[in-house]
């Protein structure tokens, strides 16, 4: 039954947005504000299986404060989908979502960058800056070859040398949150090549940082 109210609970959010395409980003904003909050994006990240997208509409403010932070990732989106080869952008709620594919990042069994996945993440880093007030929740994910903890251990050190490759391109620390989830998020089958390949992953998703939100609670008078 509990399962069955978060999945309710989920399909009305998303039968709310889905009826909002004709309204205007304010009003767009103040109900995606309605439903948000840490519960709320805890709730939905984790019946999503996916803790990425519940971080970033956990700390969506709404209304016309959220088109505002909206504006804000919408531009720092364009430059990511110009400048960083390969990844998939997502612009989400108030928020991004970059979805790397681990092959792009790593050798197999391997959690050191690979020489050709520098470019991508020094642009990545360079936008970064460029829009700083964000926070950056880091995530690493494997298929489900292997054991449970050897998994764990590749996917937190995969997410680890990324978040460090970044920091050392001069992206502040704190703005991170750094986790590995192993085989635990799947976004496909493990019984195929392709859905591993999908499963071997690095998710970031970026959000307003609290100097943000001050700023544009304030903009919205």
């Amino acid at each position: 039954m509990k399962k069955i109210a978060v999945i309710l609970t989920i399909l009305a959010m998303c039968l709310a947005l889905v009826s909002c395409a004709s309204m205007s980003k304010d009003q767009k904003g103040a109900i995606i504000g309605a439903g948000s909050g840490g519960l709320i994006g805890g709730l939905i990240g984790k019946a999503a299986g996916n803790t990425a997208i519940g971080a970033i509409v956990g700390a969506a403010v709404g209304g016309i404060a959220g088109a505002y932070i909206g504006d804000y990732m919408d531009k720092q989106a364009k430059e990511m989908r110009e400048d960083i080869a390969g990844a998939k952008i997502e612009r989400v709620g108030e928020g991004i979502k970059i979805t790397f594919d681990s092959g792009l990042l790593f050798e197999v069994n391997q959690s050191a960058l690979s020489p050709a996945s520098k470019t991508n993440l020094t642009n990545l880093a360079e936008i970064l800056n460029k829009y700083e007030d964000t926070d950056i929740v880091l995530e690493g994910h494997t298929d489900a070859s292997g054991s449970d903890s050897y998994n764990l251990d590749l996917s937190n050190k995969r997410a680890a040398s990324v978040s460090s490759f970044l920091t050392n391109k001069n992206v502040l620390v704190k703005r991170f949150t750094v986790q590995g989830y192993g085989e635990a998020q799947p976004i496909a089958s493990n019984e195929t090549v392709d859905g591993r390949q999908q499963n071997r992953r690095v998710e970031v998703a970026i959000f307003a940082n609290e100097k943000l939100k001050k700023v544009a609670k304030e903009q919205a008078g």
